[in-house]
């Protein structure tokens, strides 16, 4: 029932393959030169790294299993609630759906930014210094906070395993673009569709480099939103802070624990609520928001 349920289960094979294909390519052949200038060579794997990532993304394989089905249950019934309809065999459903799931995922991984309880989950995905295809499979273990964004898909009356379906061509096309192996595509590509050159951005440390390029599959979205930021300079990948660790359980849980140091510290409710839903790094001191994992300093009231 759980590979029926998370159809991503079947493209593991060929992640592995080309997870493999890239060490074999960056580490035997040496195929390492960086497209971004003579002095940019690819980071490539370590071993530590590496085995965190794909613990990471056991783990999230294992947890989802289960959560799917809640998923599943929840996005059912919303199905059945509503009156309307939209047929698997009508054209303009799917293109309906390739929108619909792609415009959905934006705004949850804007929201995985920019509200802390969920930067804590999404974060894992971030905790790697390194940039490559078990980059991608570094997943966090609370895919909980994903359900509200795909349910008004079920509400407008797209079937539930379309739902599912479109989620794993999502993933599948994103995995893709975890490497630093591929430069920038053909300028009409890159103006319309998400890149491993946009991707690089999106997972850089860099001051300008950070809180943009949530997208998917189409980066129209970024474009359209004011998130968008190009690739102008070699990207140096992980946290503002980085967790030194590669230990999975801290991996998976360290911000959660800061946030409960945080709120249990924090003097008024206002503050503590501030910190499990205000964006990462919000300090209650001066009005000022450190956004170790965001953009730099901001001011906000307190």
């Amino acid at each position: 029932m759980g590979q029926s349920l998370d159809p991503v289960t079947f493209a593991i094979p060929v992640f592995l393959f080309f997870l493999v294909l890239e060490i074999v390519a960056v580490h035997v052949l040496h195929h390492d030169q960086f497209r971004m200038g003579p002095d940019s060579t690819v980071v490539g794997y370590t071993v530590m790294d590496t085995r965190t990532s794909l613990l990471m993304g056991i783990g999230y394989s294992v947890i989802n299993l289960f959560w799917r089905v809640v998923v599943l249950i929840v996005y059912v019934a919303a199905w059945e609630w509503t009156p309307l309809r939209l047929s698997s065999h009508a054209w303009y459903t799917w293109v309906l759906v390739f929108f619909a799931d792609d415009f959905a995922y934006y705004w949850y991984h804007r929201s995985a930014h920019r509200i802390r309880f969920m930067w804590a989950g999404h974060i894992v995905h971030h905790s790697s210094t390194h940039f490559n295809f078990s980059t991608a499979l570094r997943q966090k273990w609370t895919p909980m906070f994903t359900l509200p964004y795909w349910l008004p898909l079920a509400l407008v009356g797209i079937p539930p395993w379309i739902i599912f379906l479109a989620m794993t061509w999502s993933l599948s096309y994103q995995f893709f673009l975890h490497t630093e192996k591929v430069g920038t595509l053909p300028r009409w590509y890159e103006s319309i569709m998400n890149t491993p050159s946009h991707h690089r951005v999106h997972h850089g440390s860099d001051s300008d480099y950070l809180d943009v390029n949530y997208a998917g599959i189409l980066i129209i979205w970024d474009k359209m939103f004011g998130s968008f930021v190009p690739e102008t300079h070699r990207v140096n990948y992980g946290l503002t802070k980085n967790i030194d660790t590669y230990n999975p359980l801290k991996v998976a849980f360290a911000e959660f624990a800061d946030i409960g140091r945080d709120v249990r510290s924090a003097r008024g409710l206002k503050a503590k609520f501030l910190h499990i839903v205000g964006p990462p790094g919000w300090k209650p001191v001066g009005g000022i928001i450190e956004v170790p994992a965001q953009r730099p300093l901001a001011e906000e009231a307190a």
